[in-house]
């Protein structure tokens, strides 16, 4: 502690220490006040600057960016003139041709390209357990999978029909007498039969359903010159397959797919057949996929058809799809895939396990959504898959012949969708698929409408196995519809 003293009546102040400093630290604390606020004041001073230069220039910094984005898009356009004048051009010849169908083929094409070769097996839940939906017999046992020997007397001393006859114009009155040449690629206007199909009348069709060890029938192949015409070369092939896989692309449509998954003894025992029209032929062609020397284009032998029998090219598609026991007439057994699938399973496999394990004559999936053929036929005019007048004509026909609106036919599943088909080449199932044939041909060529009918009118055939959705997922890889088919002119 310091302390001063004064005479004269001066008076003493004692100042400690402790109290000189507070002081001293009540002096600076004004000065940094003093410092802080002018801080303070400089940040006002440029916030008021930059308001009055926003004030005065706002409209200058909202024009800016839009004349540099308008700049911006005029040298784009600039760099690309050719694309320009050439959409103007082919927006008055092909609006709708080029640009939306390339853009689906597109599409539809990044969606192939995921499904392609994917051989993964499709499963379900069966009581708390996934299991696969085909179950195929071990790799080891396909190598040495082979048709029974006895095979074909068996299945024709059990059926009820022994000898199908198919109706030509060699034996009826009205072949060429009544028929002109130029009609056969031609609907008339009250019928499709032509020279390929023979002109069935009703009572023809109502003794077509009637069973006995011989049935006459219509079967397609009616004239020789009724069109579906094959080089001698592809019948000799074609005559010589016990086993067969076949697919058709008519219209330039679809693809090629290759199948896979199958084991080396179906490679030698098992015919690939792809029927393509001279159009598809082109199509192809244009892709690079050329046709061999051998007919082959990888696994598929390609045979091309000429002179097709109908302008509706669906309808042109059913004979392949029906009728492989007329083009493979020596052929046991045939698995039918529709161009828009890969097929992905063994073939001799799939026989064992949706026929010979099942003791069944004929293998086709359920339909996935509905099981009635008047809900069917409801939904195929909304989806305009054919006209409401020809869907009505084949649903009051079918209502006066009885055909009722149950659900299950023969404790089956009324309904199909008939993309993959697994038959047994026999004189029952020959006759089904005739008969069905012809409904296509007489009525709509949406297929899923007749089969019920035909099932329930054939009441004999019920040995079908009718497997569900999961199956044929897993049998095939699904690809849709590349390109729409180009349809026959006249």
């Amino acid at each position: 502690m310091a302390s001063s003293s004064f005479s004269n009546n001066s008076i003493s102040i004692l100042v400690s220490d402790d109290e000189s400093d507070e002081l001293g630290r009540k002096r600076v604390r004004p000065r940094r006040k003093r410092k802080k606020h002018g801080h303070h004041r400089a940040r006002s001073e440029l916030n008021q600057l930059l308001i009055r230069l926003f004030v005065r220039y706002w409209m200058l910094l909202i024009f800016l960016p839009a004349a540099v984005l308008i700049i911006f898009e005029v040298t784009s356009v600039g760099r690309k003139p050719g694309l320009v004048v050439n959409s103007e051009v082919n927006e008055v010849k092909r609006p709708n041709l080029m640009g939306n169908s390339e853009l689906k083929e597109a599409t539809q094409r990044k969606k192939t390209d995921s499904n392609l070769n994917r051989l993964d097996p499709t499963t379900h839940v069966v009581g708390g357990v996934r299991e696969p939906c085909l179950k195929l017999l071990p790799a080891e046992e396909l190598e040495h999978l082979d048709i029974p020997e006895d095979e074909e007397s068996q299945s024709t001393s059990d059926s009820p029909v022994k000898r199908l006859v198919y109706i030509s114009d060699h034996q009826t009155p009205y072949g060429h007498g009544g028929w002109n040449s130029t009609l056969s690629r031609q609907r008339t206007n009250d019928t499709r039969f032509n020279l390929f199909t023979g002109n069935q009348t009703f009572d023809e069709r109502e003794k077509s359903f009637k069973v006995s060890e011989t049935v006459v029938l219509h079967c397609g192949f009616f004239s020789e010159i009724g069109g579906f015409e094959i080089s001698d070369r592809d019948k000799s092939f074609m005559q010589t397959c016990k086993i067969v896989v076949s697919t058709c692309a008519f219209g330039g449509g679809d693809d090629l797919y290759q199948p896979i998954g199958m084991s080396e003894a179906s490679l030698k025992k098992v015919c690939y057949v792809a029927f393509w029209d001279e159009i598809t032929l082109a199509v192809q062609e244009l892709q690079g996929n050329k046709i061999g020397e051998d007919g082959l284009i990888g696994k598929w032998r390609i045979v091309i058809v000429r002179n097709l029998p109908f302008v509706d090219q669906r309808l042109n598609g059913k004979i392949p799809k029906m009728l492989p026991h007329r083009l493979f007439p020596h052929a046991k057994y045939s698995i039918w895939v529709d161009s828009k699938s890969q097929f992905r399973r063994d073939p001799l496999g799939v026989v064992e396990a949706l026929l010979w394990r099942r003791n069944s004559v004929l293998a086709i999936s359920e339909h996935g959504a509905r099981s009635s053929v008047y809900d069917e036929a409801k939904a195929v005019v909304h989806k305009h898959k054919a006209t409401p007048e020809e869907v009505e004509v084949q649903m009051t026909q079918y209502r006066k012949d009885g055909l009722p609106e149950d659900k299950r036919f023969h404790g089956k599943k009324a309904l199909n969708e008939a993309s993959v088909i697994v038959r047994k080449h026999s004189p029952l199932t020959n006759m089904f698929t005739c008969l069905w044939f012809n409904e296509v041909v007489r009525f709509t060529s949406r297929d899923q409408l007749s089969f019920p009918y035909v099932l329930w009118r054939l009441k004999v055939l019920k040995n079908i196995n009718m497997f569900p959705v999961c199956t044929r997922k897993d049998l095939v890889n699904s690809m849709g519809h590349i390109r729409k088919a180009k349809p026959l002119t006249n």
